[in-house]
């Protein structure tokens, strides 16, 4: 059995109450042996340990509440999502305030409707405006709401305020990430602050590779600037300035029309499916295999992203026969640079056009 705890006093003494470290080891090791399935007892263990080190350390109480809160909403979110982790998902970011006779509210429900009609499930942060109509468009049984609780609105709005694929948190941080994690692909409509925060971070995420590669529309009404206008500071402003590299812009596609919306999403999984770090290695799932000649002319594309220069084709290697992790997929591997992940993106595009 996996230690529970680290090395340390047996007991903590604060004050009055003390913890005995021993018993509780004892007692997550009596839980964990009742566990099934793909239990993990050593990330457990990490994660009692940080429990108790919060308790050694003399955690304040405003410390603790933020540390027991966080942990709490997303177990809880967690266990809301699990049930459609099969299910490919896409989160919509807007602003609240779009009102329902807007053009951008029509722009929404109908793409989440046409996209619940291929089968994905839409995710929204569950208040009104976009969030509302996205959710109108797709069918609350096709809808899951991370909802803030904020002091100046009101709660989730009411389609999906009473429906068990709610999940309500009190912070910012912990909503963004269930509302990044779960989803495959992402769709910003014009919005305020709030908005903005959401579409920055999730280009971030992308930029770092903190996230897996995933299409992101940027979606306006015919006529309308507001995306045109925000890129004019990525490509006016930003790149001359160095701050971002040119190939950053291929993480998102900005567009007006519904039926490139959809394009844009269904065909970046056309033929890429997933990938994965094996050590050095980064393998890239896919659905079909690129011919020789492809698999050459995708190497001598992209060489500048791999290390020794090699893109090739492989098998599953055995940490992922171990994990049985989707053996049945085809295959491509490089020793990837891990910086350059817009590049990495446009050959994405690339594998899917074979």
């Amino acid at each position: 059995m996996t230690p529970l705890v680290a090395n340390g006093n047996a007991q903590i003494n604060h004050g009055r109450h003390l913890l005995d470290k021993e018993a509780i080891r004892a007692k997550f090791e009596r839980l964990l042996e009742l566990m099934e399935g793909e239990a993990r007892p050593d990330l457990y263990a990490v994660a009692i340990d940080s429990l108790l080190a919060l308790a050694e350390n003399g955690t304040d109480a405003l410390d603790m509440k933020i540390a027991t809160s966080a942990l709490r909403e997303m177990s809880e979110a967690f266990a809301t999502f699990k049930p459609y982790s099969g299910i490919r998902k896409v989160t919509f970011f807007g602003s609240s305030r779009t009102r329902a006779d807007d053009a951008l509210y029509s722009h929404a429900r109908a793409l989440a409707g046409r996209m619940a009609s291929l089968g994905w499930m839409t995710v929204t942060g569950a208040g009104p405006g976009i969030m509302r109509a996205a959710m109108e468009g797709a069918g609350i049984d096709m809808s899951l709401g991370v909802n803030i609780r904020l002091p100046h609105e009101q709660g989730a709005n009411s389609l999906i305020a009473n429906d068990p694929k709610l999940v309500e948190m009190r912070y910012f941080f912990t909503r963004k990430l269930m509302l990044v994690k779960e989803s495959d692909a992402y769709v910003v409509l014009p919005g305020g602050f709030g908005t903005l925060d959401e579409s920055f971070e999730l280009f971030t995420l992308l930029q770092t590779g903190k996230m897996e590669p995933a299409p992101v529309v940027l979606l306006d009404v015919p006529g309308g600037s507001y995306w045109n206008e925000w890129n004019d500071l990525i490509s006016n402003v930003l790149v001359p300035l160095a701050m971002v590299n040119q190939e950053d812009t291929s993480l998102f596609t900005i567009t007006t029309s519904i039926d490139s919306a959809i394009d844009e999403i269904t065909r970046f999984y056309s033929n890429y499916h997933s990938l994965r770090f094996v050590g050095d290695m980064l393998v890239i799932r896919l659905h079909r295999q690129p011919t020789s000649n492809q698999l050459a002319a995708l190497a001598d594309e992209f060489s500048d992203i791999a290390v020794d220069g090699i893109i090739r084709t492989a098998t599953p290697f055995p940490p992922e026969r171990a994990d049985n992790d989707h053996l049945e997929l085809r295959r491509i591997a490089l020793r990837f640079n891990k910086s350059s992940y817009g590049r990495l993106r446009l050959m994405v595009d690339r594998i899917n056009s074979f």
